[in-house]
């Protein structure tokens, strides 16, 4: 089952998205063997999916699990990167299940150039399906959690001020390829778990041009990271397409969780 009216500004937007210059991000640290119990929650706080994250290496490869499990709903996220050098994500996948049923699916491969997406249509009844070439600066490009490890590898030049371009490859359900913005926003106390704690905020903006954006809005997603030595504490944003609520994902499960508020004016906010 199609959609007539959503090819064409999928087409306009696609043919309409900008490039940015190849340079890959440095990579100074190196990423083990890691396991925690996030909480998905909405922006009120309130708890919708209990999650596992896990992280190893195997033949040289960072692997990232990530697995939600809320009311009649389960939603895993893979990633596979290497890490010499450079940080360069080579896979990407998404999958959610809504009451036994697949609802929707994503995937990439970014060493390869492909997407392919599948959703559920609006009656329920039966799956549809894209696939595409994608063209991305390999090592520039990242999806999902990869996006936490991009900002942690340029953590330092965005915190004296420098703006970093990558890409961002999302689906609409079909699958785009978006430069992104990232940049530091200041320093945050944040309520969760019974605990407040101190983080770092940084912002990943899609950058869309006047027209495209007549079309689609895409929210900037939000990533908070302790200060040095940096770790995941918080993030915010749309779950895997533009039309998603805003969600919070919260490093440590149980008691509330609360709005982030301001340290000091320190980054642009």
């Amino acid at each position: 089952m199609t959609r007539p009216w959503l090819a064409p500004r999928v087409l306009l937007i696609a043919g309409l998205l900008l490039a940015a210059p190849a340079t890959a991000i440095e990579w100074t640290s190196f990423e083990g063997a890691s396991r925690g119990y996030p909480a998905m929650r909405d922006l009120a706080g309130r708890t919708v999916a209990d999650g596992e994250f896990a992280q190893w290496v195997e033949n040289g490869r960072l692997h990232v699990s990530l697995a939600y499990v809320g009311k009649a709903r389960r939603i895993e996220e893979k990633a596979v990167f290497r890490q010499d050098r450079q940080l360069v994500q080579e896979t990407w996948s998404l999958r959610e299940v809504r009451d036994g049923a697949l609802y929707r699916q994503f995937e990439v491969n970014f060493i390869k150039g492909t997407a392919a997406a599948q959703k559920r249509d609006d009656a329920g009844t039966e799956l549809e399906s894209w696939s595409d070439d994608v063209k991305v600066d390999v090592g520039r490009a990242f999806a999902g959690f990869g996006f936490t490890l991009a900002v942690k590898a340029v953590r330092a030049r965005l915190k004296r001020g420098e703006h970093v371009e990558l890409q961002a490859v999302g689906f609409t359900p079909k699958p785009q390829v978006v430069t992104v913005d990232l940049s530091f926003a200041g320093t945050d106390r944040l309520r969760m778990a019974g605990r407040t704690m101190t983080g770092e905020r940084f912002v990943v903006h899609p950058k869309l041009p006047w027209i495209a954006k007549l079309f689609v809005e895409v929210p900037d997603a939000q990533i908070w990271l302790t200060p040095a030595p940096a770790a995941f504490l918080r993030w915010e944003g749309p779950l895997a397409e533009p039309s998603d609520p805003v969600t919070r994902v919260d490093l440590l499960p149980g008691g509330p969780s609360e709005a982030a508020t301001p340290v000091a004016t320190t980054g642009r906010r």
